[in-house]
This record gives structure tokens, C-alpha cells and sequence, in this order.
């Protein structure tokens, strides 16, 4: 099969990618600060491009990471920047992303991770100041 080359429109160093769980849109992670949503073509697709359906901002800084929450949860996911935040973004109507969570923490946040949709809507984030949090919320941000 051949590789699909896709466009980000990210004006700066992508740091991290992540696919959903039904492999259809990707997320995007990059140092001008924003998290991008991406349409990926399907094989059988009369076009062979990707399409760009948002772009999420609201960091200060370069963005590291970026995880899609299980589907179970609906259309959720989280990114994690140098400026310390971690943002749980939440999908209204279709491409219409809104920050659900915002958690601050002293120094950059390197690294998240979901817990197993099993466990609930719980994300782990490691952070520059040797820390590790774990948030335990509802997926309605309460």
C-alpha cells in the first residue's frame, strides 16, 4: 500500500501526531502552538487529499503531545504544552472543537496518557518538574 502524504498547515515543527479511533482524523501537536484536526482520505476516496477541519488554540507555547480519548467518550482529546497546561477538548457539533479542561501546572507538561476507557476519563500527565498528576473528571468537564 502506498504512504499518504498529508498536509498539516502547522507553521512550525510538528512534535506529535495521533489517530482516532476509527482511524478517520488525525491530531496534530506543533510549536506555533496549535493542535490541528485533519481529515486522512480513505483508500477507496475519489480524492487522494487530506482536508483540514479545525484548528484548536489556546496554548502559549510549543504543544508536545496530543491523545485522542477512547470513543466511548465521544469526540474528546487532550494536548499538553511547554507553558504547563494540559487542555481536554471536546467536539460539539461536527469540527466545532471548545476547551472542556484546562489543568495548570508550574513547568512544561511533556507527556499525557489516557487510562483505559474501562477505568474512566482519567489522563496522566509527566511534567518538567519531576511530577506525575492524574485527573480523574467526567467527560462533560465536571
Amino acid at each position: 500500500m502506498p504512504a499518504q502524504k498529508i498536509e498539516t498547515g502547522h507553521n512550525d515543527i510538528v512534535h506529535d501526531v495521533s489517530m482516532d479511533y476509527y482511524g478517520k482524523r488525525i491530531a496534530t501537536a506543533s510549536s506555533d502552538s496549535t493542535v490541528k484536526i485533519t481529515g486522512v482520505p480513505t483508500t477507496n476516496s475519489s480524492t487522494s487529499h487530506s482536508q483540514h477541519l479545525a484548528t484548536l488554540t489556546g496554548h502559549q507555547g510549543p504543544v508536545w503531545q496530543v491523545v485522542w480519548a477512547h470513543s466511548k467518550f465521544g469526540s474528546a482529546l487532550a494536548s499538553c504544552s511547554y507553558d504547563g497546561k494540559v487542555i481536554v477538548w471536546k467536539e460539539g457539533n461536527p469540527n466545532e472543537w471548545s476547551q472542556s479542561q484546562v489543568f495548570d501546572h508550574r513547568s512544561s507538561v511533556n507527556s499525557i496518557a489516557w487510562a483505559p476507557h474501562e477505568v474512566g476519563f482519567c489522563l496522566a500527565c509527566a511534567s518538567s518538574d519531576g511530577n506525575i498528576t492524574v485527573y480523574t473528571t467526567q467527560p462533560d468537564g465536571s
